[in-house]
C-alpha cells in the first residue's frame, strides 16, 4: 500500500499556524508528502525546509488574491497539491495547516486504509473531529462546529476540493466513505488574541468583498474569544508533537465553560444531540457507506 500526504500552506509563521506539526502528524503514516508553498511574506519557506524529511516534496505556488468568494482559491491550492501526488498512490490524506493527528489513531488509521484499499466503491475515509478555541483548554461543543469530514481519498479518480476546502467531491457528488476510526484535533482557533485577529482581518477577504470587511470585521488589536456561545473543558492529552506549543501559551482566556449563549431552540436541539447522538439538520458532505 502506498500513501501519500498533502497540504498547501501560505505565511505560516506570521498567522501562527501549526503547519509543521500538522505535517510531521501524518508523516509515519505516508511514503511522500507534498507541500503547495504559496507565495509567502513571512519566513514560511524556510519553516517547511527545516523539516528535513526525505518524504517531503515541495512545490511554489502564487496565490490569485483576486477570487475573493467562498474561500474558492484554498480549494484551487489543494487541488494544486493533489495533483502532485505519485501516480501509483493507493490513498491520498489531506492534512491543513491546522489540523493535527494524535498518534494514538496511527495504527487505527492504517488498518482502514489497508482494509479498504482494494474496495473501489470507496472513495475516502471520514474523521471525527475536536475543534480547540481560545485555549488548548477549551472544545467547542456547540452546533457551530462540524463533526465529521473527509480528509483521505482516492486519488486519480477525479476528486477535487470542494468550496472552500472543507471538503471533497466527485462530478460535483459527495464522496462514498467509509468512518476510518481516527480524529482530528483542529487549532486553527488557537493563537495569541492579536494573531487571532490579523486572520480573522486576512481570511474573511477570500470569501468577502470591503464593504462586507468594513461592516463585520472590528478594527480592533485583539480578537475577543468571550463571544463564543459555548465550550467545554478538554480532559484528554494533545498529539505529542504539539506538546511544545501548549507548554509555550501564554496567553489567557476569560471563558467559563459553565456559562452558555444558546438560544432557546438551540439548547433543545443540543439536548437532543447529546441524548441520541443525532443531529438535527446535519450538513454532511459525504455519502457514508455501513
Amino acid at each position: 500500500m502506498k500513501v501519500s500526504g498533502f497540504t498547501f500552506i501560505r505565511n505560516a509563521v506570521k498567522f501562527d499556524y501549526p503547519v509543521i506539526e500538522a505535517i510531521t502528524s501524518v508523516l509515519p503514516m505516508v511514503d511522500e508528502f507534498i507541500v503547495m508553498l504559496g507565495n509567502s511574506e513571512d519566513s514560511t519557506n524556510a519553516l517547511i525546509e527545516a523539516i528535513n524529511s526525505p518524504k517531503i516534496k515541495v512545490f511554489h505556488s502564487v496565490w490569485d488574491d483576486s477570487l475573493r468568494s467562498g474561500g474558492r482559491v484554498l480549494a484551487l491550492e489543494t487541488d494544486k497539491a493533489m495533483d502532485q501526488i505519485a501516480a501509483d498512490s493507493d490513498w491520498a490524506f489531506y492534512i491543513q495547516a491546522d489540523e493535527v493527528v494524535h498518534e494514538r489513531y496511527h495504527a487505527t488509521i492504517l488498518e482502514s486504509m489497508k482494509r479498504w484499499k482494494d474496495d473501489a466503491s470507496i472513495e475516502g475515509l471520514l474523521f471525527n473531529y475536536t475543534h480547540f478555541y481560545g485555549s488548548y483548554d477549551f472544545i467547542g461543543d456547540s452546533r457551530r462546529w462540524y463533526r465529521k469530514e473527509v480528509r483521505i481519498i482516492r486519488p486519480h479518480i477525479g476528486v477535487r476540493s470542494w468550496k472552500d476546502a472543507q471538503g471533497f467531491r466527485k462530478d460535483g457528488k459527495p464522496l462514498k466513505v467509509k468512518e476510518c476510526g481516527g480524529s482530528i484535533y483542529h487549532y486553527g482557533w488557537v493563537k495569541p488574541p492579536e494573531q487571532q485577529q490579523a486572520k480573522q482581518a486576512y481570511f474573511h477577504k477570500l470569501w468577502h468583498d470591503d464593504q462586507w470587511m468594513k461592516e463585520h470585521i472590528p478594527a480592533v488589536e485583539a480578537f475577543d474569544y468571550s463571544s463564543i456561545d459555548s465550550v467545554a473543558s478538554f480532559e484528554g492529552t494533545h498529539p505529542s508533537v504539539m506538546q511544545a506549543r501548549v507548554d509555550r501559551q501564554h496567553w489567557n482566556v476569560a471563558i467559563d465553560p459553565a456559562k452558555k449563549k444558546l438560544s432557546p431552540r438551540y439548547r433543545v436541539l443540543l439536548f437532543i444531540e447529546r441524548l441520541t447522538g443525532w443531529r438535527v439538520g446535519e450538513y454532511r458532505n459525504y455519502r457514508l457507506l455501513r
